[in-house]
């Protein structure tokens, strides 16, 4: 009798099934952990934005929000990571973080109206197995978080008031 040493071509082809089937499983579950974990990036970092507002008008801004009073921008956040500002970290304050893009706006005070902003915050990809995220986020003054589907945009004012609409509140 011959002694065989090693596996037969039968047993590879089984472990290589059995590994196919496992990633199979793994790898849809991984893309949705990671787009869970880039969506409560951008609602964690919409709310470091709000309080960082908060503090810029009341060292900073003499009253007065930081950001574009003209329209949606990265400004606002590009004021805050400043030097000698430091009131958020540098990827927030480039508009780009954990797959999202952030932007925001700003109104000035008037006799008759106080100083307002709003955030938003969107995916860089919101479809396929690249997906960043599905869902679209925004903040305004009140501090309120809105989202909505990603197919579904938002809607950011500073007509009259910087306000937020067209979205679903969060339930914090």
């Amino acid at each position: 009798m011959k002694n065989q040493k090693g596996f037969s071509l039968i047993e590879l082809l089984i472990v290589v099934v059995i590994i196919g089937i496992i990633a199979a499983i793994a790898i849809p579950n991984l893309l949705a952990a990671r787009r869970s974990a880039n969506e409560g990036s951008a609602v964690s970092s919409l709310r470091t934005a709000h309080g960082a507002q908060m503090t810029y008008a009341a060292t900073y801004g003499a009253g007065q929000y930081a950001g574009s009073t003209a329209a949606m921008d990265n400004t606002g956040l590009v004021a805050m990571a400043a030097s000698g500002v430091n009131l958020v970290d540098g990827s927030l304050g480039s508009g780009s973080k954990s797959g999202y893009t952030f932007t925001g706006q700003a109104s000035t005070a008037s006799p008759s109206a106080p100083a307002t902003f709003v955030f938003g915050a969107v995916p860089q990809s919101a479809s396929g197995v690249t997906a960043t995220g599905t869902r679209n986020f925004g903040i305004a003054t009140d501090g309120v978080i809105l989202n909505s589907p990603a197919a579904t945009a938002l809607t950011f004012s500073c007509a009259s008031g910087c306000s937020v609409t067209g979205g679903t509140v969060m339930g914090n």
